[in-house]
C-alpha cells in the first residue's frame, strides 16, 4: 500500500468519526429521540463520505496521474471508480 500525505489527515477524521459514532451508541442507550440520533447520523455519514472523497482523490492525483502504463493505469481508475 501507498501511504500519501493526505493519510494522516485521513485518519484524524475517521478517529473523529469514530468517537462520534461512540457517542450516537451512548444517545441510543440514553435513548434520545430519533431525530437527533437521525442528524448524528448524518454527520458521521458525512465525515466517512469526506474521507473517502479525500483517500479517492489523493489516489488518482498522485498514483494514477503519474503512471506510464496506460492499461495498468485504465485498471486501477475502473478498480477505484466504483466506490465513487
Amino acid at each position: 500500500m501507498t501511504v500519501h500525505a493526505s493519510h494522516p489527515a485521513i485518519i484524524n477524521r475517521l478517529k473523529r468519526a469514530h468517537g462520534h459514532l461512540a457517542g450516537i451508541i451512548e444517545m441510543m442507550s440514553a435513548e434520545r429521540s430519533c431525530t437527533e440520533l437521525a442528524q448524528q447520523l448524518q454527520a458521521v455519514e458525512g465525515a466517512i463520505k469526506s474521507a473517502k472523497k479525500a483517500l479517492i482523490h489523493e489516489h488518482i492525483n498522485d498514483c494514477l496521474a503519474h503512471g506510464d502504463d496506460a492499461t495498468k493505469v485504465a485498471e486501477q481508475f475502473r478498480a477505484i471508480a466504483k466506490f465513487l
